[in-house]
Order: C-alpha cells, then sequence, then structure tokens
C-alpha cells in the first residue's frame, strides 16, 4: 500500500474512491448542494455583518474591536 505524502494525494484518493462508487457522483453532488446551502444561503439570512452596523469607517471599526477585546467580560 502506497503511502500518502501530501495533500493532493490525500484528495486523489478521496476522487477515486467516488470515482468507483456506484453512488459517487451523487454523493458529490449532495455534497456540494449541503455546502452551498451552508455557506452561501445560512450566511446571507442568518450571520448578518456585525461590525458594519457598529461602525462605518475602518478606524472605528479597529477602536470598537481594540474596545471589546480589552473591556472586562461581564458574569453573571
Amino acid at each position: 500500500m502506497a503511502q500518502i505524502k501530501s495533500v493532493s494525494d490525500f484528495l486523489r484518493m478521496y476522487v477515486d474512491g467516488f470515482k468507483n462508487m456506484t453512488w459517487g457522483r451523487p454523493l458529490w453532488v449532495i455534497i456540494a448542494i449541503k455546502l452551498f446551502i451552508m455557506f452561501a444561503i445560512l450566511k446571507v439570512f442568518f450571520f448578518p455583518n456585525f461590525l458594519n452596523q457598529q461602525a462605518a469607517s475602518e478606524s472605528e471599526k479597529s477602536e470598537y474591536v481594540a474596545n471589546e477585546l480589552t473591556r472586562p467580560s461581564q458574569q453573571h
């Protein structure tokens, strides 16, 4: 058995494995659709750009982040 020496060897192993399966292509389609839904659609609706709502310019954004990082945590 050959050793996996790089990331491309690792990925090639999975691609070859899916090619030899009877359900390989439909599984890749399902994986692609799932990733598209997770990263494109859900991000738009559930993860707004919070930093743009807090500050307008780059300097205000960096000041806001610095204040949030150095502010003492609020314990309950």
